[in-house]
């Protein structure tokens, strides 16, 4: 199907209820998490959704805590877990009241015995609610739950994204355990991605999101190459634009990461910064995402004094992040490893000039090294620290990769293309199901 025809929406007479020809489709999109302030899933799930029905077809978001914030015109059913991940009072105990079937006690359980129980505890809730409202959807489209509940007949034909195999994160986190018991303790809170593995391998339609991240996932999850597709993501072009209105500040570099988490990079791009202040005392990080009060990013701030050069802000809004973004000289991401980075995406489409290491799908979205970012090696603080110090001594650099950046994004990463490419996916899967049936 081309893209003026979707992009058409209905046409006269259709009822959008065979999922054929340019009918709108009745999508029921699911997320068992959706923040949209920490990682990509929630972001992709607003702005997936939203371009989706710009485009006419009706989409309906079903998720968990915490619930995604989604643009208007689009619904959210709630289909709640027990929560026992919040704050302020993680790896809470419910109360005898709050049990309300088998799944929940399924869910304690396997959070009191040191596992993660979400993706298959939803995957069991939206089975269910699925099933209760069989032929309400031409289309269910799982954003990586890969729950055993969502394997074979939900009512309408799967699609499944898989933004990358969260085994990549597991090894990651085994590699930077330093003790026995933290190696135990993360080998068993990963233990749902065997699961994810054997879900993986039978799902007819799996969409991601790079091509970095279609190798991880035939390589790591063993799922059939044509089965595979890439339909790349993007940023939100009209809302992260240039304003030079928005003044520079001198020696400002943002990033976006949690604090402690290894796959994120964070600990190199701080000691970066120190070897980057012996010489340039104005250079400063602003890190979106939560601080952490111990472990390796923290030590390495008290141990280089950067208390007043290392600043986390978390919980703020779009514009504030914006903003936040264009009042930078540099952006970086200094990942070991990403799936596509939304964060390079969206930094480049404000124009600011981007730092980013080769890990992954960066590539990918950052493009060639001198032409729209400057790239280094993941995990090598001084490349980092050098890609910075060559940026911040020129100006003209800085503003042709801001240029380029932006204009790479336009071309290539934006959402309505994203949703385009991702109804089309659907049409296949819906036709493929008809053959089969």
């Amino acid at each position: 199907m081309t893209a003026e025809a979707i992009e058409a929406g209905p046409r006269a007479g259709t009822s959008g209820t065979s999922g054929s020809g340019d009918a709108p489709l009745r999508i029921a999109l699911l997320t068992y998490k959706g923040n949209p302030f920490c990682g990509g899933q929630g972001v992709y799930v607003r702005h997936l959704s939203r371009e989706l029905a710009r485009l006419g077809h009706r989409v309906e978001v079903i998720g968990a805590q915490p619930y995604p914030v989604l643009d208007e015109g689009v619904p959210l059913t709630e289909l709640p877990s027990l929560d026992l991940y919040r704050s302020p009072d993680p790896f809470r105990t419910p109360g005898r009241g709050e049990y309300r079937d088998w799944i929940d006690a399924v869910e304690v359980a396997t959070m009191w015995t040191g596992g993660f129980p979400e993706p298959l505890t939803f995957s069991l809730r939206a089975r269910r609610h699925l099933l209760a409202r069989r032929g309400e959807f031409d289309v269910v489209h799982d954003n990586q739950t890969l729950g055993y509940g969502l394997l074979g007949d939900i009512g309408a034909p799967l699609v499944t994204t898989i933004h990358h195999p969260i085994t990549v994160d597991r090894q990651l986190d085994l590699d930077a355990a330093e003790s026995w018991q933290r190696r135990a303790s993360v080998r068993r809170w990963y233990g749902f991605t065997r699961m994810q593995k054997r879900v993986a391998r039978r799902l007819p339609s799996v969409l991601t999101v790079s091509g970095s991240s279609q190798q991880e996932i035939v390589d790591h999850l063993g799922v059939r190459r044509d089965r595979v597709h890439v339909v790349h993501i993007g940023a939100d072009t009209d809302l992260f634009s240039p304003d030079p209105s928005v003044a520079e500040v001198p020696g400002r570099i943002v990033t976006t990461s949690s604090a402690d988490v290894p796959l994120k990079g964070l600990v190199h791009l701080v000691e970066a910064l120190a070897k980057l202040r012996t010489e340039n005392p104005d250079a400063h990080l602003v890190v979106v995402g939560k601080r952490a009060e111990d472990g390796p990013v923290a030590q390495l701030i008290e141990r280089y004094g950067l208390d007043d050069a290392v600043r986390f802000v978390k919980g703020i809004t779009d514009a504030e992040l914006v903003d936040l973004v264009r009042s930078a000289q540099i952006a970086c991401v200094p990942s070991l490893y990403e799936g596509f980075s939304l964060p390079a995406a969206e930094a480049m489409a404000t124009g600011t000039p981007l730092v980013a290491t080769t890990g992954g799908a960066i590539p990918e979205v950052a493009g060639p090294d001198g032409e729209t970012c400057l790239a280094v090696p993941p995990g090598d603080a001084e490349a980092l620290a050098a890609a910075l110090r060559r940026l911040f001594g020129d100006p003209d650099l800085r503003a042709r990769l801001g240029d380029a950046g932006r204009a790479r994004v336009l071309a290539r990463f934006t959402w309505k293309q994203a949703a385009i490419g991702t109804a089309e996916r659907y049409r296949e899967a819906i036709a493929a199901s008809a053959r089969t049936h």
